[in-house]
Parts: structure tokens; sequence; C-alpha cells
């Protein structure tokens, strides 16, 4: 159905409607998304949004534009706050064709003097128009219409400006009259008397609508029995865009971080999704040369977790839950949210309950007699192109994900240069690493490559600790799978670790570079682990 169809649908409907406020195509997204059936394009938001004052600062053409980004990304009805219709009876033609142009559904226009003043900015000292000369905008507006469909809606200041119920009676019956398709009746009280009395003492087949910004504390249902068609939560979505952001930036400003704002914020990812990048994604795969450097995942959750206790007596540590969510089902949405979508999960111990949608599973039975190695041959034979390669047992922020994705190296594994602020128990095994450069807070150029992994490194020596997540591009991937098919070689290679398979890869002459991090990962290893993963 035509949106101009769609919002003469929502005006004639025998219950009480709702169209939300949008300033700008996200904001508008949002509303559909939510499940609003229409879109009211606030002249005082847009105008905020711009920042200008709602005193027709922002042109006619400017509101335009827009209203058009609104319309083009979504599927609703939009009803624009037309203020005067910027000007007289032949500016009101013009805007009516433009606004069908650009897909609007319908205009509302309010009898009041151009340019006009926001109507709770000293209303009661604002004239009101010429009450015939508003009827000849009205005729004009409908005239000019080319679509049946397309509405206008006629806003009467009369209580704004201090007059009585007659004067607004006389007005509203010479705007329906002249074809007004619905009447806003507008108020700045603090109760809905003036608007009950009005639809009260209406008698004519014209749909109301209203915006009870003043009069928020009014059950709607006392609207809905009134006869009211439609209410216009005006201007909610620009107001509280405010609040969030004044918030926010007051935040970073203080802390001078991100560290505490990051994980309270949508993601970029949601962003993306709002805008719909999907979609081009999509399009890229049809139109665009293919990539054969695509990001598939390896993620290791064979090992039962024994020093956890009886907690993993019956499913793996993988699958403890956190705050909910099994650990592995978080470490899968957050590769998804980097559009990881060729993930092979390892499994292990009691492999029956390892289980996420959408990903696929390669078994190692023999986990209990085999190492890390063991279980990564298993899947790197069924692999190729880039690689992302995690334990199933960490949780990191997602800063860490897109940092090791944005650079070229062939190899690169994730490293914490704060290894000191870890607290370990004496069972606990850690994959210290040296490097070809500690770690700096002064910015550098310089890359840094591993030199040696071990948990034997004296302390002096350590750099930082692998988090256990890594990543191969397709060349990076052919060293490791290679490498691993040389260690296989080895009468020992059922106990190998990955400090082994990445000292072969030096010993051969391939470098591995260092993404250096402070925190902001753990791995669930132990109890106090544990208690600390809940409040990650």
């Amino acid at each position: 159905m035509k949106k101009t169809a769609q919002f003469k649908e929502i005006l004639k409907s025998n219950q009480l409607e709702y169209l939300m406020e949008a300033h700008n195509g996200l904001s508008a997204i949002i509303v559909e998304e939510t499940g609003f059936k229409g879109i009211w394009a606030s002249g005082l938001s847009i105008s905020a949004a711009l920042g200008v004052r709602d005193n027709n600062e922002a042109s006619w053409t400017q509101v335009l534009e827009v209203v058009e980004f609104m319309s083009d990304a979504t599927s609703i009805p939009i009803l624009l706050d037309g203020d005067t219709g910027y000007g007289n009876f032949n500016n009101m033609r013009r805007l009516v064709r433009k606004l069908e142009q650009r897909g609007a559904a319908a205009v509302c226009i309010e009898d009041k003097i151009f340019p006009k003043t926001n109507s709770f900015i000293n209303g009661e000292k604002q004239a009101l128009a010429d009450m015939d000369e508003f009827v000849g905008k009205i005729k004009a507006a409908k005239d000019a219409q080319n679509d049946p469909d397309f509405s206008l809606i006629a806003r009467l200041e009369a209580f704004i400006s201090g007059w009585g119920i007659d004067e607004m009676m006389r007005r509203a019956n010479a705007y329906y009259e002249a074809g007004a398709d619905a009447l806003l009746i507008h108020s700045k009280k603090s109760t809905p008397e003036q608007v009950l009395a009005f639809a009260e003492n209406w008698n004519r087949p014209c749909p109301l609508v209203i915006v009870p910004t003043m009069y928020y504390s009014t059950p709607t249902e006392v609207f809905s029995k009134a006869g009211i068609s439609t209410i216009i939560w005006a201007n909610h979505n620009v107001r509280s865009s405010i609040t969030a952001m004044q918030k926010t930036c007051r935040q970073i400003f203080e802390e001078q971080s991100l560290l505490n704002v990051e994980d309270k914020i949508v993601s970029v990812r949601d962003i993306f999704r709002l805008q719909k990048s999907d979609e081009l994604a999509q399009a890229e795969e049809r139109y665009l040369p293919k990539s054969n450097d695509r990001y598939g995942c390896i993620i290791l959750a064979a090992s039962q977790g024994v020093a956890l206790g009886t907690i993993t007596k019956d499913k793996p540590k993988t699958m403890i839950p956190i705050s909910g969510t099994p650990i592995l089902h978080k470490l899968i949405a957050q590769l998804r949210q980097t559009h990881i979508k060729d993930i092979t999960v390892v499994r292990g111990y009691r492999k029956e309950e390892v289980f996420a949608p959408g990903v696929s599973f390669i078994d190692n039975d023999e986990y209990q007699a085999t190492g890390e190695l063991t279980s990564l041959s298993k899947a790197m034979d069924v692999k190729s192109g880039g690689l992302i390669i995690a334990f199933g047992d960490i949780l990191f922020r997602k800063y860490i994900l897109f940092d090791l994705l944005n650079n070229e190296n062939d190899i690169s594994i994730v490293v914490d240069a704060a290894w000191q602020d870890r607290e370990y128990l004496p069972h606990d095994y850690a994959d210290y690493v040296t490097t070809s450069k500690p770690y700096s807070l002064e910015y550098s150029e310089e890359q840094v490559f591993l030199t040696r992994m071990h948990p034997d490194i004296p302390s002096d020596k350590i750099h930082g600790e692998w988090i256990g997540l890594m990543k191969t591009t397709s060349k990076g991937t052919e060293i490791i799978k290679s490498t691993v098919n040389d260690l296989k070689n080895k009468s020992s290679f059922s106990q190998l670790r990955f400090k082994d398979l990445f000292q072969e890869v030096l010993n051969q002459g391939y470098e591995i570079h260092v993404t250096y991090i402070t925190g902001h990962w753990l791995d669930v290893d132990n109890l106090k682990d544990l208690e600390r993963a809940q409040e990650f």
C-alpha cells in the first residue's frame, strides 16, 4: 500500500493511532523498527538537529531534504510539520507538489503568521493568520496535490494565542469546509480540558489530532473515549538524544577515556545494521569481484576445565554461562559482529553438550591425551583462506578483535602487556612472550614481532602474555597448516602446544606480528576467573 493510503487509514482508523517524532533518516528508521505506523517530521526537532531556532530559520528546501532522507529510509508514512506553509497560497502549492515528489504522505500547517515562532514561546502574543487567507491556503494545497490520498491537516492555534472555544469552532468549521483532511487541536495547558471540550463540541466527520506534550500525564484512554483519531508524540526522540549525548560527552570529557562508555552505548555494528549495511554487502556479493581472503574461524573448545571443579562435571567450560550466556555463544556473537560466519568449533569433553546455531563442529575424541595442536590440526585440514583462531574459554572487549582484523600481517597474535595485573593460581598455565620491542605508551609506527613464547620465561624478560587469539591471512594460514603438518612427524606431536608451533614458525624464518593490549580480556581457567567473568 502506498504511503499516502497508509496515512489515510491511520486517520480513519476506528481506534486511537499514534505518530512518533523523527528528525532525520536514522531516527525515522528507529521509529519504524519500533513498530509505529507513522512518523511525525517535527519542525522543532528538525530545526534543533540542524542547530537553528524553530522560527523558519531552516528554509523549506532544507527541511524537504531532511524529509527525503527520512522517506527513503522507511516504508511507513511521514506527516511533515509544515509550519505555516512557508509563505502564501503559492508557496503552499509548491510545497505540496514537492512533498509528493519526496515521498511524504501528508503535511500539517498552522494558522499563524509566517515566519512562525514555536507555539510554546510566548504563544499568547503570537498573532493568528487571517482565517480567510488560511482557508485559501488550504484550498490551494488540495488543488495542487496529484495523489488523491495525500492529506492536509489544519492545525488550530487559537487556544495557544489565548482565544476561547468559539473562535476555535469558527475556524475549525471553515478549515473543514475548505477541504482539510483532519484538524490538529493544539493546547499548551497542563490538563487536556481545552482539547476535550473541543472534541465534545465537534460534530463533523473530520478526524481530530492532538499533541499531548504539555498534558502528558493524561491516560490515553481518555482521548480514545473522546473520539480523538491520532496522537502525536511530538519531540521526544530529539529530547532523549540530547540527554544521552550530553551524558556521554560529559563522561568522556571528564575521564579522558572511552573505557567506561564504549560498552554502554550501541556498537558501531548497530549503526551499520540501521543503515542496512547488510543489503550493501549482499549487493557487493552480486556486483563486485569475489575476494579470496575472507576470514573464517576455528574455536578450540575440547578441554574440560578441571580447575573449575564440579562446575564442569556435566559440561565443558566453554558452555559455562556468563550472565546467562555460555562463553562459546558470547565468543561467536563477537565474531559475527565482524561478519565472520564460517565458524568451526573443535569439541572434546562432553561434546554432546557443546552446541551453537549456525556453526560446524569437529570432534577431538582423544582430547584427554592430546594437546592444543592436535585439536588445531583436525580443524586446519578443512580450512583455507584467512582465519581467526581462538581458545574457547576467552572473553575480550570487542575492539580487540577489530584491531586484530585491521592489521595486514600474515600471522598476528594478541598479547596482553599488562600481564602482571592478572592474578594467577599455582596450577595456571600462561603463554608468556618476549617480543622485539616491549609495550610503550609512546606512539610508534614500528611493528612488534614475537621472539619467544614459553611459560617459564624469567619475569624480567616477559613482555606480555598471549591471550589465545590470533589471525592469519590466506598466506599465513598456509604457513600454519604446513608447519603443523611438519610437526606431526614428531613423536611428541600429541603433547605439543602453541608455543611449539610458534617456535617452529619462527625457526622457518617467518614473522609473527604482535598486537599489544593492556587488559580488557580474561580466560576462564578457575573459580576466581569465573567470578570475575560475571562482570565482564
